[in-house]
């Protein structure tokens, strides 16, 4: 691959991945050095900004343990590489049993599909960028409303969703 100086030959990349996510699920700090680099780029949608150094990610980390003590990420399909990138689909299980993002514990489990999309530098992962549904997860965890109850509709409406604006002539020329 251009640019890395990494091939998929330099890189197993399910076993790169495989220990991410028995780091996650082993609740094991050092184990993220093994297969981080230092200034590791993560991202996600708790995220408000990128964390640019393997320190932040692992506060981010032990917050989120905090918030779900018996987190783990399960393989959810394959995965794909061209030995610069990575991609895995993962589906993360666990319960609600401590405050995170200023959310109260729920006791809710928690079941939520993502993908991690990886860039990989000297064998190692140099950024991350997990993806996935921020909103099921506040669904899951009772702090937005099931989708079409009643709840839902209001929270819609008050927040400028489903409103009918009146049509202002002239506002979008060519449209009927």
């Amino acid at each position: 691959m251009r640019g890395c100086g990494v091939t998929i030959a330099d890189v197993d990349a399910e076993t790169l991945i495989d220990q991410w996510e028995a780091a996650w699920s082993g609740r094991d700090l050092a184990a993220f050095r093994k297969v981080c680099v230092g200034d590791l780029h993560y991202e996600d949608p708790l995220t408000p900004k990128p964390l640019l150094e393997l320190e932040s990610f692992e506060r981010q980390v032990r917050s989120i343990w905090r918030g779900f003590p018996d987190i783990r990420l399960e393989a959810a399909g394959p995965r794909l590489t061209d030995g610069q990138h990575l991609s895995a689909p993962f589906r993360a299980v666990g319960t609600h049993r401590g405050r995170i993002g200023g959310i109260p514990p729920s006791g809710n489990t928690l079941s939520l599909h993502l993908v991690c999309f990886c860039e990989l530098r000297h064998g190692l992962l140099a950024r991350v960028r997990a993806f996935y549904d921020l909103n099921d997860a506040q669904i899951q965890l009772g702090v937005a409303p099931e989708p079409g109850s009643p709840a839902e509709r209001a929270m819609r409406l008050v927040m400028g969703f489903g409103v009918k604006v009146p049509r202002v002539p002239g506002l979008f020329p060519g449209r009927k």
